[in-house]
């Protein structure tokens, strides 16, 4: 691909995710000329997954073409392009669909799943980073309770209904608020013949309490709140193996099951071409108060793929939407300043609060120094979720939705639309 640079700087973003997006809007009006890439063509809605999952929406209604976003923004193009490989010593990205030159590299790839290096799990176990896996965990499950009408064997019928979500971050803890409902709710209207009391739901974290990253209150009325609806909790254990059919606890716990979801952890999607040395713990990009990569000039990282430490945030940043997308509009006001030699202004995150449900009516909210739960929590999530989806399509479509599924207590998205190939449990690699 011939991409000459060009007299005005060309800012070159790999990755359509939140801080990609937002800075890329943020250079709308400045002196340079933006190129993204990205695997897919559309940006991700990660916060909703689960609900695909689930069946909860339809699964368009969290992607949104990247193109669209940037149809009155002229100095904006978007390519199609799995990145292979950084040359930082020659300012170029190598693709599948040719190198490309740069003046600024921004590396705003996001995380990936995290099996810890055990290749048993990461092959039979569900992850969830986007929405072909969420997908394929949709035909997961209603594949397997499909069997469970049929099956002449008891062991294999607990097994086939038997859930296991591994995680107590809010994607664990949704997710597993989702299955408790979808078996109060749905289970016996759907599938005669199969009884509530049939279905397992399993919690598994490795720390003292759930939602770690939240108030104590918050982790206590989440924890409250599962276990009224007949969540099994397991605290402070691990997984040690999973084969297809055996859970095997750290604990000595065995559980039989064909469902298990691995939301345990995240680790950075990081390009080749960036030195070891430069990566820490979690797989992330070791970067300066600007979001400069460490020892480059002219390469920044943001988002989940990056580790800002500092001494207010010795871990780094948390990996949420509000961090990535206050770094993009940051970096873009100093990318800004760069070019036109004027000093640059470190990066400040400001928390605004963290939000999970667990279900119909049911969540808990941080917000500054205000602690709730309950119904109120619940709506808040809700409005915040639907108005931080890009496009006025996808946002009537999800209200309209979780509307009309709220009085009737059921949806219609439970669709298997591809057939989920439990032998091989291969899924599409995470997008860039």
């Amino acid at each position: 691909m011939d991409t000459p640079t060009t007299p005005v700087p060309r800012v070159v973003i790999i990755g359509g995710g939140f801080g990609g997006i937002e800075l890329a809007k943020r250079l709308k009006h400045a002196p340079v000329k933006v190129m993204m890439l990205d695997r897919h063509n559309y940006h991700t809605f990660q916060p909703l997954l689960y609900q695909v999952a689930m069946g909860a929406i339809p699964a368009d209604s969290i992607g949104f073409p990247i193109r669209r976003i940037f149809t009155n923004q002229d100095n904006f193009r978007f390519f199609l392009a799995d990145v292979q490989k950084i040359n930082p010593e020659g300012n170029t990205v190598t693709t599948d669909i040719g190198d490309i030159n740069y003046d600024y590299l921004v590396v705003a790839t996001g995380a990936n799943t995290n099996f810890f290096g055990n290749k048993e799990i990461e092959h039979f176990s569900m992850p969830m980073k986007n929405i072909p896996e969420a997908l394929n965990l949709r035909s997961l499950i209603l594949q397997n309770l499909e069997k469970a009408l049929v099956t002449k064997t008891y062991n294999e019928r607990e097994a086939l209904m038997t859930f296991v979500v591994v995680g107590g971050g809010p994607t664990g803890v949704e997710l597993s608020g989702a299955l408790a409902e979808m078996r109060q709710l749905i289970l016996m209207k759907d599938y005669h013949g199969l009884k509530k009391q049939h279905m397992k739901v399993y919690l598994v974290e490795g720390k003292d309490r759930l939602l770690a990253a939240m108030s104590e209150g918050a982790s206590t009325k989440a924890k409250e709140y599962l276990s009224k609806e007949e969540v099994t909790i397991y605290n402070s254990v691990h997984v040690q193996s999973y084969d297809g059919y055996e859970l095997k606890i750290d604990d000595g716990t065995i559980i039989h099951t064909r469902n298990v979801f691995w939301a345990a952890g995240v680790k950075g999607e990081v390009p080749d071409g960036i030195p070891e040395q430069m990566v820490t713990r979690g797989s992330r990009i070791v970067t300066d108060e600007f979001s400069r990569v460490k020892g480059f000039g002219n390469i920044f990282a943001i988002g989940d793929v990056a580790a800002m430490i500092t001494a207010e945030l010795p871990n780094g940043l948390p990996g949420v939407a509000p961090a990535a997308i206050q770094q993009g509009e940051q970096l873009a006001r100093n990318l800004v300043r760069i070019i036109k030699g004027e000093p640059t202004i470190p990066f400040k995150y400001k928390d605004k609060g963290t939000l999970a449900t667990i279900g119909r009516n049911k969540a808990v909210a941080d917000i500054g120094g205000l602690h709730f739960q309950g119904f109120f929590a619940w709506l808040l999530w809700s409005v915040v979720h639907i108005m931080s989806l890009a496009g006025f399509n996808n946002k009537a479509s999800v209200f309209l939705t979780w509307f009309i599924n709220y009085f009737r207590k059921n949806s219609d998205n439970r669709l298997v639309v591809r057939y989920f190939n439990t032998e091989t449990m291969m899924t599409e690699p995470v997008s860039k």
